[in-house]
């Protein structure tokens, strides 16, 4: 081989290698997600279609348990793992719809679509048309460790110190 085909085969490669990793970072609705009181989500496949489900809850949140569900044998749950989103179908990888969204800020179940954009996720609950509802902004957010985990840690911190043994 000449200097001139090792040149082409190795600008062939490294566009073949470009193009798969464009294509393999390509925006989707699945993953980690922060909204915007700072609790993470994870969106993923659950059967066939797509579900949303508490993965962390925010910093410092109060609340651990579902107090505000209409249903009083619900109230006990806990958030952290609670799927809040469920039935979405997906449109293609940048677009779910068809969904239903819980908001256990105040017990209310709404119909819902997402749409992301690089790293951002724009979710949209409403009640009967699109046009009669509200949206997130959600960002894009690394895994968090298991709940029971962060809720360890969070109990550490707000602990008062204990006093050195000597």
């Amino acid at each position: 081989m000449n200097a001139l085909s090792v040149c082409r085969l190795q600008f062939a490669l490294f566009a073949v290698l470009a193009a798969a990793s464009s294509y393999a970072q390509a925006p989707s609705v699945r993953g980690y997600w922060r909204a915007p009181e700072g609790a993470i989500v994870l969106i993923a496949s659950c059967d066939q279609r797509m579900c949303a489900e508490i993965a962390a809850l925010s910093p410092g949140s109060k609340r651990l348990t579902d107090l505000r569900n209409p249903d009083p044998k619900l109230r006990r749950r806990q958030l952290c793992g609670m799927r809040i989103g469920e039935g979405f179908t997906m449109v293609d990888p940048q677009h779910a719809r068809g969904g239903h969204l819980y908001d256990p800020k105040n017990g209310r179940t709404y119909s819902g679509e997402m749409t992301v954009e690089g790293n951002f996720l724009e979710l949209r609950g409403y009640v009967g048309l699109p046009l009669f509802g509200r949206s997130e902004t959600w960002v894009r957010a690394s895994k968090p460790p298991p709940c029971s985990a962060s809720r360890e840690r969070e109990l550490r911190a707000s602990a008062p110190p204990q006093p050195i043994s000597r």
